[in-house]
């Protein structure tokens, strides 16, 4: 996932502001992953999404084809490109360290995108209990490829030539930690909303996966070594 906030349009942000068509289309994809998290694909028509985005209908087919060419526009624009995430952990010259911390810092992304990360991952959420096959697609084109990428980063870090159950287990296990922090949100802004209230406090994130992920790669490096 990105961090890109779909609020804003008008260049509040110090960007150059967008064009009308470019507003239009935005407004649309806003709404969409609003009504499609909170209804699901099939209950969510047409209709329902031009008038939330203030369009008209036939805008839909303009940017989109259909309501099915608009819900995966919904999942692109929410997913960088699995070789832009793979590119931020895996480079030969990256310590462990380094490739951590680039990892967990794609992952926690999410949290970046200020209001509208639970619209976000509430799209996820739906796609995974109503799948339309867009569910299957993300992890296909982008969850495998980037595990198999930590892994093959791990594998060297332990000196073994390629990947084992050990390894998957735990790259498993450190993927993990940083997703219950993304899905778990709500928790996590009931039971302590300090730690997610700024982007200063989900560095401190980053900074704690890290620490936490290197301990137990050196774990198993000691059992390795322990034969």
């Amino acid at each position: 996932m990105n961090a890109q906030s779909l609020t804003s349009p008008h260049g509040e942000d110090g960007r150059k502001p967008r064009s009308d068509g470019e507003q239009s289309r935005a407004r649309l994809l806003q709404a969409a992953i609003r009504l499609f998290g909170n209804q699901g694909f099939a209950r969510t028509s047409t209709r329902d999404i031009a008038q939330a985005a203030g369009a008209n209908v036939a805008a839909i087919s303009y940017y989109f084809g259909d309501k099915a060419g608009l819900y995966q526009a919904c999942y692109a624009s929410m997913c960088a490109p699995a070789p832009e995430n793979i590119a931020l952990f895996d480079q030969p010259h990256l310590t462990l360290r380094q490739s951590l911390d680039g990892y967990y810092q794609q992952l926690l992304a999410p949290l970046l995108a200020g209001d509208d990360a639970q619209q976000l991952l509430r799209l996820f959420y739906r796609e995974m209990l109503e799948p339309t096959g867009l569910w299957e697609q993300e992890i296909r084109n982008n969850i495998q490829p980037e595990h198999l990428a930590l892994a093959a980063v791990i594998s060297r870090h332990l000196g073994l030539p390629q990947a084992t159950d050990a390894v998957h287990r735990l790259v498993y296990a450190l993927s993990g930690m940083a997703i219950q922090i993304v899905i778990g949100r709500d928790v996590i802004q009931t039971i302590t909303p300090h730690l997610l209230a700024t982007p200063q406090a989900v560095a401190q994130w980053l900074q704690y996966l890290g620490d936490f992920a290197e301990v137990l790669v050196q774990a198993e490096k000691n059992k390795l070594q322990q034969g």
